[in-house]
């Protein structure tokens, strides 16, 4: 059997941006005139070769992430809705997300995605400080991201997710107290936090390699991190994901069918899926996708069928990564005792010591918590 249950969640893949952010290593297409009718018509051909129709049950979950989705605007994320909805079924209560960028966003273009059917827009903000912001080399700046989601409000999206990143250089002198402020004004629902990284074939790759900036130090990064933590689990938010926070009933629920391994079908260039047993990964080309399709061919560049030591580390990790934690068996939780006594990790419900799940102090160690714990299962 290939799938463990037919799909109920999708991915799709809109590479398009207006310009690369200097931290952005993912598969993108820069393009300043996005060509969505070819787009439109390649995500309906790789739908069909997937098989959707038959494969997907009635979607729980849609996603449409890049890259910029809301780059194709007002029509065009329609078009793309359309396409989507003429070979699968939506359940009543689908969340259906669309990441968008601030510059994106206006009054037309709002209430247009929220006649489409989307029901939660994921906003790339990053930074309210605008030094920052064009050392990213992102297209807004913070008023603009600050108009935004008053403008997708007066269109009356109230699932809104906000992402900030935190750690950058030093050198930038950033109040990251003062980015935490003004996103908790916005009165999101959900928020994204990600530690800057030093991806070698970027922008910041090239300039951190030539000297020209230095990362943030670790005890930077564990300030930033615990303090969002404090403060937005003190403004009601749910710490529920390493890096995500959500007022109670409003967690990511595409984001945490990944962390459930469960299957998911993913279209579009450089996507992912997973049906259970084998994940499969689409060539990260714009260009290269769109020709494959065209011409009656599998855009897929690899797949891996998951071992069971793949499967035990994944488990271990992902379940380490989020609040709902890890079901430990007796004999390990001699070997997680210290942890226990450093504060890294803690028991789900108090008492029963049978689900353990991380700190805040504990995510901060988690690539390192996971490799030790999965050694363990592997011996």
């Amino acid at each position: 059997m290939s799938r463990v249950s037919p799909y109920a969640h999708l991915y799709v893949h809109v590479p398009f941006c207006a310009r690369r952010c200097s931290y952005c290593d993912f598969a993108i297409a820069v393009r300043r005139e996005v060509p969505v009718a070819d787009y439109v018509t390649a995500v309906a051909d790789e739908l069909r070769l997937r098989g959707a129709s038959t494969s997907c049950a009635p979607l729980d979950t849609l996603y449409f992430g890049g890259g910029t989705p809301s780059r194709l605007g007002g029509d065009g994320v329609e078009r793309l809705i359309d396409a989507v909805r003429e070979q699968v079924i939506l359940a009543p209560g689908a969340e259906v997300t669309l990441e968008a960028n601030p510059e994106d966003i206006n009054a037309a273009s709002a209430a247009q995605w929220r006649r489409a059917g989307i029901t939660r827009l994921s906003i790339g903000i990053q930074s309210f400080d605008d030094r920052v912001l064009r050392w990213m080399h992102r297209v807004h700046d913070a008023a603009a991201a600050e108009a935004a989601v008053h403008v997708v409000r007066g269109a009356g999206f109230d699932d809104l997710s906000l992402d900030l990143i935190f750690a950058v250089p030093d050198m930038l002198e950033r109040d990251w107290s003062r980015d935490v402020d003004r996103m908790l004004a916005l009165e999101p629902t959900h928020l994204s936090l990600y530690g800057l990284t030093v991806e070698p074939h970027t922008p910041l790759g090239r300039w951190h390699a030539r000297g020209d900036i230095q990362e943030t130090s670790e005890d930077r990064y564990a300030l930033e991190f615990v303090d969002a933590h404090e403060r937005l689990c003190a403004a009601g938010f749910e710490h529920y994901e390493v890096s995500n926070f959500a007022l109670p009933a409003r967690r990511a629920r595409h984001n945490s069918a990944y962390w459930r391994v469960v299957p998911y079908l993913g279209v579009g260039p450089s996507a992912h899926g997973f049906d259970g047993r084998v994940r499969r990964w689409n060539v990260p080309a714009y260009v290269a996708w769109a020709t494959a399709l065209r011409t009656g061919t599998d855009p897929i560049e690899g797949s891996e069928e998951l071992s069971q030591d793949n499967r035990s580390a994944e488990a271990v990790y992902l379940g380490l990564r989020t609040a709902n934690g890890l079901a430990v068996t007796p004999a390990e939780r001699n070997h997680v005792g210290p942890w226990l006594e450093a504060g890294w990790v803690e028991w789900t419900d108090g008492t029963v010591q049978d689900r353990l799940r991380c700190t805040v102090q504990g995510w901060l160690r988690l690539d390192a918590l996971a490799a030790d714990l999965t050694a363990l299962r592997s011996r």
